[in-house]
């Protein structure tokens, strides 16, 4: 069966928050923003405790996007660490230092947005990694030696 394009859309804001809960993000938050504004479908909004993990787990979800749904995204914030924004026209990704998103209070604003169940995310399977690959071909290669 042919997925929507909603659907197609939902699936890639799914696959951000797990990716991000791997990835050891807190307060992961996917919020279904469009029947508010026509910037994005959805936004997508979780915090790390350091700036070199606000950077690891943006990294991940572009990597991630770029792998399963052949996306790119506009990115800006990869230099400070504290605030990473990751735009793929139709969902919006807030990676944020747990300090700034505080400030900031971003879910606050969209408080009228319905968020989907963590649940709905947390359980969706992985895409194996790249990295994943290479070790069980090595590791396949060592056992025919």
């Amino acid at each position: 069966m042919k997925q929507s394009i909603a659907e197609k859309i939902k699936a890639k804001a799914l696959a951000m928050g797990r990716t991000a809960l791997e990835k050891k993000a807190t307060d992961v938050v996917i919020l279904e923003v469009g029947n508010l504004t026509s910037i994005a479908d959805y936004f997508v909004v979780c915090s790390g405790s350091s700036e070199r993990q606000v950077k690891a787990i943006a990294s991940a979800i572009q990597d991630e996007l770029k792998k399963t749904f052949k996306a790119e995204a506009t990115v800006e914030g990869t230099s400070s660490g504290t605030w990473v924004l990751l735009d793929y026209d139709d969902i919006i990704v807030h990676v944020f230092h747990e300090n700034i998103r505080t400030f900031y209070g971003l879910e606050n604003m969209w408080g009228d947005a319905p968020q989907i169940p963590q649940a709905e995310y947390d359980s969706i399977p992985s895409q194996p990694s790249l990295g994943t690959r290479t070790r069980e071909k090595a590791a396949l290669v060592h056992q025919a030696s």
